[in-house]
């Protein structure tokens, strides 16, 4: 048997651990700073709660769980003969792996909704999983970062949660373009373009510009039924970059009036921020192709590394009432750790210190000297230090090869001038120099 692991997914050793947990205790740190609450979601969802939430290109990812047991057991007879994999599906599986943090929220508020406040704001560190094609930044199974507040329709927290990003990424060392655009916006395009009915088409295709470029995308929507008339007018939007210009293509519809003015109510909060590493940028070609979305919508991209987004998300009015609560809107936006932190490896943004969990091991030369440095090994534990001692005397030449390959920045040889003097000298492994260990605490 070749041993693997499937594709899409990985194994974290100690190292990259150190630095994912560095990714995720910043952006946590951001959140808490701004009231946001933990909580936690189940792995799995039941289907029905997640299909029909993320848009055609969306339930197609949805990994699907079978049903316990013998799942054929209760199959759609008539479907299995004729290889029909959709209608068979409801019949073999009733659960699936989450998607994404937002929709089992979004069922989350609703069951809890006697038990919670609004405004509610909560932030939630979770792996995900998308059965989508594996490749550099994009894997099947990885964690998000999600902050959200539902109950509350004011721009503001549009503005906060461009704030977080911010503000953590600027922790994290990342500069960053912050895109921002509104879904009213699209929906004004597609009706000044008399493609009113052909939104989300629209909208789908658009979301591709990145990835297909302008010729593949006209190409995209014509064959979902746009006229080439409605596509022209859709492709000369665009290129606007200013409000004012986009307030005079589209202005004259009601609901792309109503995402200009939005737009700009975001933006006399968010202007009141002094940014670090982030910019904002309106950007009229940002779509979000997941179908909940209703107004601002944000994605983030990293300067400086050909990378797609780092993060994203914006504000969903309907979600909850997909579960029969009506009138509560919500906003909200993801942190994408995983691409984070190839960022971070790619630009060398994490600090030196998480190369490296230990801070010193002691190697005995013999064995009274190994007992004895058990309880030098637990004294220093005592005072904070991270510490190990290697299991037993051995050839010098053995211990210093494993300090060597566990990348040991400190050793203390013990040896019997040590154990009867209880006099230590710390080994610095990169330079070579030696002190004596209450210099080394003093330094440390």
């Amino acid at each position: 048997m070749k041993v693997s692991v499937p594709k899409g997914v990985r194994d974290f050793g100690p190292v990259e651990l150190r630095k994912r947990k560095y990714i995720f205790s910043t952006i946590e740190r951001v959140f808490k700073q701004h009231a946001y609450q933990a909580i936690e979601t189940p792995t799995m969802e039941n289907l029905e709660t997640l299909t029909g939430k993320y848009g055609e290109e969306g339930d197609k990812l949805l990994f699907k769980v079978l049903n316990n047991g013998d799942f054929l057991a209760k199959a759609d007879e008539a479907a299995l003969s004729t290889r029909d994999s959709v209608k068979v599906l409801p019949s073999i599986s009733k659960r699936g792996l989450r998607y994404d943090l937002t929709v089992p929220f979004a069922r989350f508020v609703v069951m809890n909704q006697n038990e919670i406040s609004f405004p509610f704001k909560r932030y939630q560190i979770q792996p995900v999983w998308r059965a989508d094609r594996p490749q550099k930044g994009r894997y099947q199974e990885f964690y998000q970062c999600d902050v959200d507040v539902v109950g509350s329709d004011s721009l503001m927290y549009e503005a906060e949660l461009v704030q977080i990003y911010d503000k953590a990424l600027t922790a994290l060392g990342v500069s960053a373009k912050i895109l921002v655009n509104n879904r009213k916006v699209l929906e004004g395009m597609a009706e000044a373009a008399g493609a009113a009915d052909k939104f989300m088409d629209m909208v789908v295709s658009v979301d591709k510009l990145d990835k297909m470029g302008k010729e593949k995308v006209v190409i995209e929507m014509l064959n979902r039924g746009l006229s080439q008339e409605s596509v022209d007018f859709v492709m000369s939007c665009l290129d606007i970059k200013t409000l004012d210009e986009l307030e005079n293509k589209i202005g004259s519809t009601e609901v792309g009036a109503e995402g200009i003015k939005e737009l700009r109510t975001f933006h006399s909060y968010a202007d009141q921020h002094t940014f670090g590493t982030c910019e904002l940028v309106f950007d009229i070609t940002l779509a979000r192709g997941l179908s909940y979305y209703t107004g601002c919508v944000f994605e983030v991209k990293a300067n400086g590394v050909e990378m797609g987004s780092i993060g994203g998300g914006g504000r969903y009015d309907n979600l909850t009432g997909a579960f029969g609560l009506k009138d509560v809107s919500g906003v909200g936006v993801s942190f994408g750790a995983a691409r984070i932190y190839l960022v971070m490896e790619e630009l060398g943004l994490f600090p030196e210190e998480l190369d490296n969990a230990l801070e010193l091991l002691i190697i005995a030369l013999d064995d009274a000297s190994h007992l004895h440095a058990f309880t030098l090994l637990n004294d220093l534990r005592q005072k904070g230090v991270i510490a190990d001692l290697y299991p037993e005397a051995a050839k010098m030449k053995k211990m210093m090869k494993y300090a060597n390959n566990i990348s040991a920045p400190y050793v203390i040889i013990v040896g019997e001038s040590e154990r009867e003097n209880k006099e230590y000298k710390v080994k610095n492994m990169e330079t070579g120099e030696q002190i004596v260990l209450d210099e080394w605490f003093s330094q440390r």
